[in-house]
């Protein structure tokens, strides 16, 4: 992860669509070099604080630095240095591969080698293919090469593998960390919790504009552990404490007065899907 300036600041951050607030005042930094990950269901803001930071839509209120711009200003300098991968590319159906790839390079100043690129994204084989015959695993490379062919330092993914099998997501899975080894920054937006949990390095859950919780995939639950087992009636149960010594020594403690086992009992810390699914329950409630 590269050190200096963040590739991300954004602080205060508001957004409203009349009497609906989308994002009530956010704040959260992206490092570069680094993949971020945006989490949340439906409705929960992630969508409009990415197009903020795309500079798509015109924030209400706060400060939001990308690459030390303010994509309010939409600068050509910074649009040039963005890449942008959406849940849903168009290309040119009857152009090949290699020429899409070569038309978007025209685009830009400095552009990656065509070559490159397509090697990059998986594509070596569908070069010559026209892009109207591609698989829809084959199609969102290309949407992948075509956001790198500018050679970006940020790259903005949002729901990149929706709709893909899992052979397909696990080669997209791949390109994005060949994005990383390349010392390129990430914002990810997925429903997919496995994806962040393998992909991300730092993650946001948003609920109702906010965030409810920051930090890395496997530290968000550290402090606390999940206790379960299966009671004498056949039943699964299952506590989270921050002590779990204790916890077992009271359980097992009252199963023995009983005359009881507690079977398949085991100790884990939360995955970010447990995480995940307590914060947005609560949130709701």
């Amino acid at each position: 992860m590269t050190s200096g300036v963040p590739a991300i600041e954004v602080h205060g951050l508001t957004k409203a669509y009349g009497a609906h607030q989308a994002v009530r005042g956010i704040d959260f930094t992206v490092a570069r070099g680094e993949v971020f990950g945006l989490l949340g269901p439906n409705g929960a803001g992630k969508t409009t604080t990415v197009e903020v930071l795309e500079g798509y839509r015109v924030r209400d209120s706060g400060s939001v630095t990308v690459l030390g711009y303010d994509p309010g200003n939409r600068s050509a300098q910074l649009r040039s240095r963005v890449g942008i991968v959406l849940q849903s590319c168009g290309t040119y159906p009857h152009l090949t591969v290699a020429e899409t790839v070569e038309h978007f390079a025209s685009l830009y100043p400095a552009p990656r080698q065509v070559g490159e690129v397509l090697a990059l994204a998986g594509l070596d084989e569908c070069a010559p293919r026209r892009a109207r015959t591609l698989s829809g695993g084959q199609a969102r490379r290309l949407d992948f090469a075509l956001a790198l062919v500018g050679d970006p330092e940020l790259i903005f993914l949002d729901e990149p593998t929706t709709g893909f099998d899992p052979g397909a997501r696990r080669a997209a899975w791949e390109v994005i960390r060949a994005l990383r080894d390349l010392g390129k920054t990430v914002v990810l937006t997925t429903h997919y919790l496995d994806e962040a949990q393998t992909l991300a390095d730092r993650v946001a859950i948003l609920q109702g504009g906010r965030i409810l919780a920051e930090g890395p995939p496997d530290a968000l639950g550290a402090s606390r552990y999940r206790v379960a087992w299966r009671a004498a009636d056949g039943t699964g149960e299952e506590r989270f404490t921050e002590d779990p010594t204790a916890l077992l020594a009271e359980l097992t403690a009252d199963a023995l007065a009983r005359g009881e086992r507690l079977e398949e009992l085991s100790v884990t810390r939360p995955s970010l899907e447990d995480v995940y699914l307590e914060l947005t329950t609560e949130s709701y409630a």
